[in-house]
């Protein structure tokens, strides 16, 4: 699979390292083009490098690996360079006090999808830190971790749920892109509990056998 990747950052670095291994091509791109030549030598396996309009040309999947808010302004911009490519979106809008940036309105996967519309935008790998997306794989107790994704075309989410497994992980249907909101709200409640009370998140959730209560 071709795969553009729009930023240089943790995630970025975190995700591409595993589709390069996976034997995917790859092009990081950046408006400063030598941070982008300084992650793709350090990925290596092939990984090049571009400007930010390089990457979404080449990628037939192209991950937006950028702050909130920088994304639909990058978007925008390359809207031309995204029609008909798959954009995934990984980032979280939470902001000081572990707030929802969003509040309540269009979540931020919507938001991109409006700046580039002729792209199919899929909401995936933004509930955990970019260390756990570092793992090879991500594994605890002996389970895969699961990833929820959100989209509204079926092509892009198969491309998207491959993507998943060769991170090491396990796609989870996450509904319409219209959902994304609540991956999104979740993040943010999962980050207040593990970093503002330094609770386990995990905790929150019956077994799926007792979802609905256990039996009488």
């Amino acid at each position: 699979m071709k795969i553009g990747v729009l930023g240089t950052g943790n995630m970025a670095d975190a995700l591409a390292t595993h589709w390069a291994r996976a034997g995917h091509e790859v092009v990081v791109g950046r408006r400063d083009e030598n941070k982008a030549q300084q992650l793709a030598a350090r990925i290596g396996g092939g990984v090049r490098h571009g400007s930010l309009h390089a990457a979404a040309e080449f990628g037939e999947v192209v991950l937006a690996a950028l702050p909130y808010g920088a994304g639909e302004d990058v978007a925008e911009r390359l809207r031309a360079a995204l029609n008909g490519k798959v954009l995934l979106d990984c980032s979280n809008p939470v902001g000081p006090g572990f707030r929802l940036l969003t509040d309540n309105g269009i979540s931020a996967a919507r938001r991109l999808a409006a700046a580039a519309p002729g792209a199919h935008v899929v909401k995936a790998f933004n509930l955990c830190h970019e260390n756990v997306w570092r793992m090879n794989p991500p594994v605890f107790d002996g389970r895969p971790l699961a990833v929820p994704v959100c989209g509204d075309d079926e092509a892009a989410l198969a491309l998207v749920r491959e993507l998943v497994r060769d991170v090491g992980c396990e796609p989870v249907a996450g509904g319409g892109l219209e959902r994304a909101g609540l991956v999104e709200a979740t993040a943010a409640l999962f980050i207040w509990l593990w970093v503002g009370e330094g609770a386990d998140a995990q905790t929150i959730a019956p077994p799926l056998a007792c979802a609905a209560g256990p039996e009488r």
